[in-house]
């Protein structure tokens, strides 16, 4: 397999730098076997020194929307040309998945029954190349921030989906950017404490026999590789599309932490 994973890109407006950076990123993805002249990278060079990342699967780790309501397939008109897109890698063959994340639940409507895409959400679990990975946005890693984790609950709740169904559009755009900014208030902690508990997540999962934990939230790009009991095992956070335009690329057991330069 052949694999991106990334995650934290808040996307809220076509013009804003990180969503025009995505979609050119995007174009470069390829599903088809690529002769691979940078390690592990996936990158295949053309004659004008351009390049294309041959994969099969794109990961999108949670909070790829700053925040998303979806009602009878009208979504935020912001997001349309995005959500083309992804429409197109799949018809280019790659397969999509989505983790829901803080900012964005309620995706399964859209992506999973309207266009096919797979939607995760809590917890995915891959198996590939005799490795266990596991894959997850990671704001419920924490689990003494009791606040947001009922905020978390509350706006997942049945109850909560009923009300927003009835709710007119404009209305509920702006009530999706209020939730959006209490998650990010009620969640909001430094990047190294929270790299901290995921690491700590990260080894009990080892124990439990994964060999790969993947998560996003923390915004802080990272990889770090350890051999227990003679098995490789791996960690990494993502990083975001705010600041970083960082995603991590798997090859055939191997990842490596990259960065994309627009």
């Amino acid at each position: 397999m052949k694999a991106i994973f990334l995650s934290d890109n808040h996307l809220k407006r076509e013009k804003d730098a990180g969503y025009r950076y995505l979609m050119r990123f995007f174009d470069l993805l390829e599903c088809k076997p690529v002769e691979i002249n940078e390690q592990h990278t996936g990158r295949s060079y053309g004659e004008t020194g351009g390049y294309t990342i041959g994969i099969d699967d794109l990961f999108i780790v949670g909070d790829f929307f700053d925040f998303w309501f979806c009602r009878n397939n009208h979504i935020y008109p912001e997001f349309r040309a995005m959500v083309c897109k992804l429409i197109e890698l799949k018809t280019r063959g790659i397969r999509i998945h989505l983790c829901e994340g803080n900012h964005d639940f309620f995706l399964k409507d859209y992506f999973s029954n309207k266009l096919g895409m797979t939607v995760f959400s809590d917890w995915a679990v891959i198996d590939s190349n005799g490795r266990r990975i596991l894959v997850s946005h990671g704001d419920t890693v924490d689990r003494s921030n009791i606040r947001y984790l009922l905020l978390r609950k509350i706006l997942r709740s049945i109850i909560f989906y009923r009300i927003q169904r009835g709710i007119p559009s404009s209305i509920l755009w702006s009530i999706a950017r209020i939730s959006s900014n209490m998650s990010k208030e009620l969640s909001n902690e430094s990047e190294d404490r929270l790299v901290e508990k995921m690491h700590a997540f990260s080894m009990e999962k080892f124990k439990e026999g994964f060999d790969a934990v993947i998560l996003g939230h923390c915004h802080k790009p990272l990889l770090k590789e350890y051999t227990i009991e003679d098995r490789r095992k791996t960690f990494a956070t993502l990083g975001d599309w705010i600041k970083r335009y960082s995603y991590l690329y798997y090859e055939d057991g191997h990842f490596t932490l990259s960065y994309y330069r627009p």
